[in-house]
C-alpha cells in the first residue's frame, strides 16, 4: 500500500501520525528535510514530512523543497496538504484565524525554484492558480464553524528574519493578506510534479507595521501556533478523511494532475 496523500508540517507541527514507520528516501536533489513517516489517519494511509526537519534545524531558506516533494511523490503521494504559520497583513485577521489563500506573491531569492534547471528541454508550467481548487474546497468544508477566511494572498518572504515595518506595509499595498517564509517554491515544485497542493495558514500574529503592532519574536509565533495546534490537526484529519483517492473521477480530472500534459520533460518522474 502506498500513501496517496501527504502532509508537510511547518513550525510547531512536527508530528501528526501515531505508530508510523519511517522511510528514508534518496532523491536526485539530495536528502529531504527528514525521514518520511507513513501511517494511518483513520482508514487512510498518509505520509508526513516535517518541513524544517525533525528538530527544526532547517531555516526557511535552507529547506530542500525539491527533495521534499520528490521524496513524497516517489512514495506514491499525489495530493499535498501544507499547513503553515503566518503573520497577518490586515487588521481584520488575528491570532488563531485560518486563511485558505488562493494566490501567492513570491518575494524569495536564492532558493532552487525549479526541478528543471539543468540541460534539457525548457519546461514552462502554468501557475496562474497556484493552489489546487479541490483541496482548497476540502479545507473550507472541514473548517466549517471555525474562524476561516476563504481566499487571500500569501506573501512569501525569504527569512529567516521577520519583515521591517516598511516591508510589511509594502506587502499589504501589493495585495497581500498574510505573510510567511515557506510557501514558495514549495507550491511551484508541487505543480512541476503534477501534484495537487494547497496550504492553510494559521495566523499567529500581526506583522510589524500593521496598525502599529510591535515586532514579533519566534518564541511568540511558536507559542501562538502551539495554542491552536489542536484544532488545526483535527481539521487536517477531517480533510484527509474526505479527500477523494486518486482513482476517483474528481481527482482524475483535476487541472493539477494535467499540469505537465503535452510537455516534454528532461527526465522521468517517480
Amino acid at each position: 500500500m502506498r500513501p496517496d496523500i501527504g502532509i508537510i508540517g511547518g513550525s510547531g507541527f512536527y508530528e501528526f501520525l501515531s505508530e508510523a514507520r519511517t522511510v528514508q528516501v534518496e532523491t536526485p536533489f539530495g536528502k529531504p528535510s527528514a525521514a518520511i513517516s507513513v501511517g494511518a489517519v483513520g482508514e487512510r494511509l498518509v505520509a508526513f514530512l516535517p518541513r524544517h526537519g525533525k528538530n527544526h534545524e532547517f531555516a526557511p531558506h535552507k529547506v530542500n523543497f525539491r527533495a521534499n516533494l520528490w521524496a513524497l511523490r516517489s512514495l506514491g503521494v499525489r495530493q499535498v496538504l501544507a499547513p503553515c504559520a503566518v503573520g497577518a497583513l490586515v487588521p481584520e485577521l488575528g491570532p488563531g484565524d485560518l486563511v485558505v489563500p488562493d494566490q501567492v506573491i513570491d518575494r524569495t531569492w536564492g532558493r532552487e525554484h525549479t526541478l528543471y534547471s539543468e540541460e534539457g528541454p525548457v519546461v514552462h508550467i502554468g501557475f496562474a492558480e497556484p493552489y489546487c481548487p479541490r483541496l482548497r474546497a476540502a479545507y473550507l468544508r472541514a473548517a466549517a464553524g471555525l474562524p476561516v477566511v476563504d481566499q487571500g494572498t500569501l506573501v512569501v518572504i525569504n527569512g529567516p528574519r521577520f519583515s521591517t515595518r516598511a516591508e510589511s506595509l509594502w506587502h499589504r499595498s501589493s495585495g497581500g493578506t498574510v505573510v510567511g517564509m515557506t510557501g514558495m517554491p514549495e507550491a511551484v515544485v508541487a505543480r512541476e510534479l503534477a501534484m495537487c497542493y494547497a496550504t492553510i495558514c494559521l495566523v499567529t500574529d500581526h506583522d510589524a507595521g500593521v496598525d502599529g503592532q510591535e515586532a514579533v519574536s519566534h518564541a511568540e509565533v511558536l507559542a501562538a501556533f502551539g495554542k491552536n495546534i489542536g484544532k488545526l490537526k483535527t481539521l487536517i484529519g477531517e480533510v484527509v478523511a474526505t479527500t477523494p483517492e486518486p482513482e476517483h473521477d474528481a481527482w482524475a480530472q483535476c487541472s493539477c494532475r494535467r499540469a505537465l500534459d503535452g510537455i516534454k520533460l528532461p527526465f522521468e518522474l517517480p
